[in-house]
């Protein structure tokens, strides 16, 4: 390792080596559109890319940071903004982004952030610290845009039961803590089988999405990729969930000329060059020893495309499945 860069980051980043051997080799200017503890950044700078460029929306992520940011010189840039401007953000035409989509180890690691249904905290979910918390859509949405919420955003088939016993139980008492929300929702469940994932997965990360309108977020920050990357440019995008995953799916699918077609019947459609060419053809998993190292690892899939010479075009949320439900924000505090 070269003098001046900093030690191994403590935490791991997620399928970072299958990452980094998808786009070998490394060079130019890259950016992180999701910093959290610098892990794909480090790997990048130590990989030999020239500058990386880390953006993050929480504030926390970036003042961590500032403790060993700086002996990169100005190989590291950090910025406080959504990955969704990352375009804007970047200011200069790049050579690779990565982003890792979903809460980050260290948010789920703080109990005071309000994310994780293992630790008691406040019920917050915020990843920019600001605008509507979890507590304000749990305690104000009405009865059916929640099971809406839960249902869409969580793939959680009692998002009904679930739903009528926040209500229930709200009437009571604001819940304003993760591990009453936990309790509430896991009350409506039967009790996990060993190795089974907890009642309120689901749930909580239903009401993460939500908070932090991850979706748009998602769909702004590939069409802004797209807008920054220089030809032969490189996205790589690390998801956490089916939902996450179908829409960066069908987003490469659509834009490298690779959608198949349902019906063969229908009338032919008028094809845009691609603006990608695959780099994976399917979703790269961790292997064992990765799982091993991080069970948090277990539903991760990295894809990867390359930027091509077409001009960029726009994103239709329908047309890459974005799961859509009904305007859901309670009136709170901003």
């Amino acid at each position: 390792m070269m003098a001046g860069i900093a030690p191994a980051a403590p935490h791991v980043p997620v399928l970072l080596r299958p990452l980094l051997a998808a786009v070998a080799p490394v060079q130019g200017v890259w950016l992180d559109g999701t910093f959290g503890a610098g892990g794909y950044a480090r790997g990048l700078l130590a990989a030999g890319a020239a500058k990386v460029i880390g953006i993050d929306r929480d504030p926390l992520a970036l003042q961590m940071a500032a403790a060993w940011a700086g002996e990169y010189g100005d190989r590291l840039r950090l910025v406080a903004g959504n990955f969704s401007e990352l375009d804007v953000l970047a200011g200069e035409p790049l050579d690779g982004i990565v982003l890792d989509l979903g809460v980050s180890s260290m948010q789920l690691d703080l109990p005071e952030r309000g994310f994780s249904f293992l630790r008691d905290g406040p019920l917050d979910m915020r990843m920019s610290q600001q605008g509507d918390s979890a507590a304000d859509i749990v305690n104000a949405t009405e009865e059916g845009a929640l099971a809406d919420i839960l249902y869409t955003y969580g793939e959680e088939r009692a998002s009904r039961r679930i739903a009528k016993a926040i209500v229930a139980a709200r009437a009571i008492a604001p819940i304003t803590t993760t591990l009453r929300l936990a309790e509430i929702v896991a009350g409506c469940l039967p009790r996990p089988k060993p190795g089974q994932s907890h009642a309120a997965t689901r749930s909580f990360q239903a009401i993460r999405i939500a908070v932090n309108t991850e979706f748009s977020e998602l769909v702004e920050g590939l069409a802004a990729a797209e807008r920054a990357l220089k030809p032969g440019g490189l996205l790589a995008v690390v998801t956490f969930h089916s939902l996450e995953d179908r829409i960066v799916k069908r987003f490469f699918q659509l834009r490298s000329g690779n959608e198949a077609n349902a019906n063969r019947y229908a009338p032919a459609k008028a094809e845009d060059a691609p603006r990608f060419d695959l780099v994976t053809r399917r979703a790269v998993a961790p292997d064992d020893a990765e799982l091993a190292e991080n069970p948090r690892a277990r539903s991760a899939k990295l894809r990867v495309g390359r930027r091509t010479e077409a001009p960029a075009g726009t994103s239709d949320p329908a047309a890459l499945g974005v799961p859509m439900i009904r305007p859901t924000r309670p009136k709170g505090r901003h």
